[in-house]
């Protein structure tokens, strides 16, 4: 499969791309910086863009059979519209391109996991160190819902850089509301890619965990 992983360079990003061609895709990773991609394969496309110019992503969309979005950014101190505006874009392009499959991290705590990622990131960390990152990622969310495509929404707990487990909870109810819950980058991407070849969650949004 044709597969275009936006975000590639970051923590979650570079798993996809890793994985990915693991598994045999073909992978284009769309990114600012082609050098910030340290990884090289056959496989392996660069598309050097950014989520908010209309005409670098259609670029890179073309052809595609789907594309995985780990889209982030460091601005967490003051508002914001990277995610939901760079997002509105990709998704517009893949319509015009007629590219159906998006599968979209975003994190738990949004929507209907509201309270689920525990006392500490409820009631300290989301609105007192990410509000603007958080009220960014649930315009996202609304506009990724509002779309035409068959898109996958996926939350994942506190994100950390270990190694995958193999072994994860998924699905609509995941998380705690009293303790943080947490899971690998590396675990993320897998679920992600799970998807490609999985219709169970499409126009859903399933937590992830350990």
């Amino acid at each position: 499969m044709k597969i275009l992983i936006i975000g590639s360079t970051g923590g979650t990003g570079r798993q996809l791309v890793l994985q990915a061609l693991d598994r045999g895709h073909t992978v284009t990773a769309f990114t600012r910086k082609i050098s910030r991609i340290k990884i090289s394969d056959e496989r392996l496309k660069i598309a050097k863009g950014n989520v908010m110019e209309i005409d670098s992503l259609a670029k890179a969309v073309h052809n595609q059979d789907a594309v995985l979005c780990a889209l982030g950014h460091k601005r967490w101190f003051y508002p914001t519209k990277i995610l939901s505006e760079g997002t509105k874009n990709i998704l517009s392009v893949m319509e015009k391109n007629n590219v159906k499959r998006f599968i979209c991290e975003t994190s738990l705590g949004i929507g209907n996991s509201m309270g689920r990622m525990g006392i500490y990131y409820t009631f300290f960390v989301i609105p007192f160190i990410l509000p603007f990152y958080f009220w960014d990622k649930r315009k996202q969310e609304s506009i990724i819902k509002s779309s035409k495509l068959d898109w996958t929404i996926i939350r994942p707990g506190a994100l950390n850089n270990r190694k995958a487990r193999g072994k994860y909870r998924t699905g609509e109810k995941i998380g705690n509301w009293f303790y943080t819950v947490g899971v690998s980058r590396a675990d993320v991407a897998d679920f992600m890619l799970n998807q490609l070849e999985d219709a169970k969650y499409i126009h859903s949004t399933p937590g992830i965990c350990w």
